[in-house]
């Protein structure tokens, strides 16, 4: 899930095996994120610094994003995600990279490890998982899979300015991507705060590439994040036995939100 106010950056083209809907949505608006990368790969090498020597879980790794990146340095990966054909297609982009993909709610997270030095939560997948008791139950989880000494690093976003172009406002331009002939555009049309989410539209359209002025219905899709902020849920870490450890920014991009990352230590 990207936050995103791309202003109009040209197309990206692929061909190939053709992928799932879902496969290709993901990459056109989560994937083109790099804003974050430098504070994993940091945070991976203060807690791995002999690559491959210690264990490294990314919680809603989607496509590979985060999680790949780690391995091409040699970090061994765990990518948890709710969707099996992201991480099919996860797998398929990992080859021989050190990278295991397991199927799995983060809420109810239970695997043969329990010494992993880092779990990571990148791009707000904290606020999707049904407000503080949702958050409770992965905290739980994530405290039962870290090593003593191991570090929980989740980014939120707390700080973001409401729109609505369907109330006249003026919206992002559509991030475009053009895979096996066809234009898949998604464009962000709200962000609207309410008392205990943040709610954000996006219309996505499917056209035939090359033919701009085909009409195509946009389907909206809509995604709900739970508002929090650092204090929230460093009392709700230390409530499932993790300890706070710092806070990190990630500065806004010309392209997307800010946000803060938040440490907490088992």
């Amino acid at each position: 899930m990207g936050l995103s106010t791309a202003r109009g950056r040209p197309p990206s083209s692929r061909e190939g095996a053709r992928e799932p809907d879902e496969v290709i949505w993901h990459d056109l608006e989560c994937g083109g994120y790099r804003a974050d990368l430098a504070l994993w790969e940091g945070l991976a090498a203060q807690m791995d610094p002999q690559p491959g020597a210690a264990a490294i879980l990314d919680i809603g790794a989607g496509s590979g994003r985060v999680a790949l990146h780690l391995a091409r340095r040699g970090h061994r990966v765990t990518a948890v995600d709710l969707s099996p054909a992201l991480l099919e297609a996860l797998a398929g982009r990992a080859g021989e990279l050190p990278v295991q993909t397991v199927c799995a709610d983060a809420r109810d997270l239970s695997l043969p490890r329990r010494d992993h030095a880092l779990c990571l939560v990148p791009m707000q997948t904290l606020q999707l998982l049904g407000g503080a008791a949702g958050r409770a139950r992965f905290l739980a989880r994530a405290r039962a899979h870290l090593a003593p000494g191991g570090l929980l690093a989740s980014a939120i976003v707390t700080d973001i300015e409401p729109f609505d172009c369907t109330a006249g406002d003026p919206a992002p331009s559509a991030e475009v991507a053009e895979v096996d002939g066809r234009r898949y555009a998604s464009r962000a049309v709200f962000v609207r705060l309410q008392d205990e989410q943040i709610v954000i539209g996006r219309e996505r359209t499917v056209s035939p590439a090359g033919r701009r002025g085909s009409i195509a219905t946009p389907e909206l899709n809509v995604i709900r994040l739970d508002r929090l902020n650092a204090t929230m849920l460093e009392r709700e870490g230390l409530r499932a036995g993790l300890q706070a450890v710092d806070v990190r920014e990630i500065p806004p991009t010309e392209d997307h939100v800010g946000s803060l990352v938040v440490l907490l230590g088992a």
